[in-house]
């Protein structure tokens, strides 16, 4: 057998990257393991395999879930927010804390981007029960 990434679709393979994508790995470091195919088979096979394609979907929903968990995670550890200088005082770490706060920028975007309905910004076109929005029409004619 040659060496090298496999390229023959498999179910089997199909549902390891999907499960792998749901727990939160991106499809680029996936593609990156001993054993695994290209990302450029990976999309070949989304095009080609209608299963393959909603098993994704799905798979990129639950991801969108678990980076929301890790949101909660690393907002509540702040195990690191704080160092011991040399002299024995404890200092803020803002390097850290602007890590942590870059880590969950980034996984607010994607989750927004991966489940819009769930974690994207509400835009509310409509007014309340005692105030409805209307809409009014104006004709106007030359005189």
């Amino acid at each position: 057998m040659p060496a090298g990434r496999p390229t023959d679709y498999s179910l089997e393979l199909a549902a390891l990257i999907c499960e792998r994508i749901g727990q939160g790995e991106s499809l680029k470091f996936i593609c990156t393991t001993e054993g695994m195919p290209s990302q450029a088979s990976v999309y070949l096979w989304l095009t080609k395999h209608t299963q393959f394609s909603e098993m994704y979907t799905r798979a990129r929903e639950d991801q969108a879930d678990t980076l929301a968990d890790e949101i909660i995670d690393i907002a509540d550890d702040g195990s690191r927010d704080y160092i011991k200088q040399e002299d024995g005082r404890t200092v803020a770490d803002h390097d850290h804390i602007s890590r942590s706060r870059l880590r969950v920028d980034a996984r607010k975007w994607i989750a927004a981007k991966l489940k819009p309905k769930k974690y994207g910004d509400k835009l509310a076109l409509a007014g309340d029960a005692s105030s409805p929005l209307t809409v009014t029409v104006t004709k106007f004619t030359d005189a």
